[in-house]
């Protein structure tokens, strides 16, 4: 089995999750990545859209693997401002806002600036509001509280706060003694982690995979269109994104999941037997699970009318979209599934 290196993953992981990234907020990451490629001796190119594309040179370049994986994240924006000073938001991605209530943001301003503030409910403590305990936590209930001294629209104005400026929220990664790493955003940083530490897998042996390979870092996942164009020669794409676990599902965080459907349609039949054939033969911890309530960069580029086929992977990833939790045995797991597929 391939000997992978569990810190450059860590590492990697931890910077990247610290890098606010909502979707349409990528330019910092993006360019974070393109460091990361340059240390690794990868190729890259970027399209319009602004996903970068990192390219492995296969034993075979006549056929081509992508494999996506996005750094945009669920955030927010300012809708307005309201006349006591707070923010008014409006949601990027399926945010849950009972796990926003009490949260610490960043607020990145038009001209460079960045203030720092508390997403809250409208009622925001119990000794003040008899609604506190039960007022439904949704965005029309929600704002942010700047930490600077303003009472009125006016005076946060003059901060150069506007309608359109990114809410980052803090994802307060942390790493357990028992394996488990725990932060906001795992939601796909922890797949585009796998993806990474594949071509450093590949640097470090010395290796060529079977085929070419372009990784595709996506940035608008989160709202449906990250990968709905791709490079005109990839031939089949393999997803990393997160797998779920919960109700029937048989992902844990320890495994790595594999998808034969998601709320988009099935995947390609072939890319999902050749996967699930590859995890039981070599042992890897791994789940078959359908999820009816997600769809990935495989489905955007599906339905962008690309010609191509594709399947998809993930390490388990607890509370999604909340506060998320997966474990490093997922992640080791998926990036063994991905090498062993690009080397079979």
């Amino acid at each position: 089995m391939v000997k992978l290196n569990r810190e450059f993953t860590i590492n990697t992981l931890e910077e990247i999750i610290n890098i606010p990234s909502p979707s349409g907020y990528c330019k910092n990451i993006v360019g974070h990545i393109e460091s990361i490629s340059k240390n690794l001796g990868c190729k890259f190119e970027k399209n319009n859209k602004g996903n970068l594309i990192l390219e492995i040179e296969g034993k075979d370049n006549s056929y081509c693997v992508g494999i996506p994986v996005h750094v945009d994240t669920l955030g927010a924006m300012v809708r307005s401002v309201n006349s006591d000073g707070t923010l008014r938001i409006s949601t990027i991605g399926g945010n849950i806002f009972s796990t926003l209530d009490g949260e610490y943001c960043n607020i990145h301003t038009r001209c460079g600036k960045i203030y720092t503030g508390t997403i809250l409910c409208n009622s925001p403590s119990i000794h003040v509001y008899p609604d506190a305990a039960k007022k439904e936590r949704i965005e029309e209930n929600m704002m942010v509280r700047l930490d600077e001294i303003v009472s009125n629209k006016s005076e946060v104005e003059k901060l150069n706060i506007m309608t359109g400026d990114f809410i980052s929220v803090e994802p307060k990664f942390q790493i357990t003694k028992s394996g488990f790493v725990k932060s906001r955003y795992l939601d796909n940083k922890a797949g585009t982690a796998c993806a990474l530490s594949i071509i450093e897998v590949f640097k470090r042996l010395n290796e060529k995979p079977n085929y070419k390979v372009k990784i595709i870092i996506s940035t608008y996942e989160e709202v449906g269109h990250g990968c709905s164009n791709i490079p005109e020669d990839i031939d089949e794409l393999i997803g990393i994104d997160m797998g779920c676990v919960g109700l029937d599902l048989a992902c844990t965080e320890r495994e790595v999941s594999i998808c034969p459907k998601d709320g988009s349609g099935p995947y390609d039949y072939d890319i999902t037997s050749k996967l699930i054939e590859i995890a039981k033969i070599n042992k890897l911890g791994y789940a078959v699970d359908i999820y009816p309530m997600y769809s990935s960069d495989v489905s955007a580029s599906l339905k962008g009318g690309n010609n191509v086929k594709g399947g998809l992977i993930g390490p388990g990833v607890n509370a999604s979209h909340g506060m998320e939790r997966t474990h490093i045995d997922g992640i080791e797991n998926t990036i063994k599934l991905i090498y062993l597929y690009l080397t079979d």
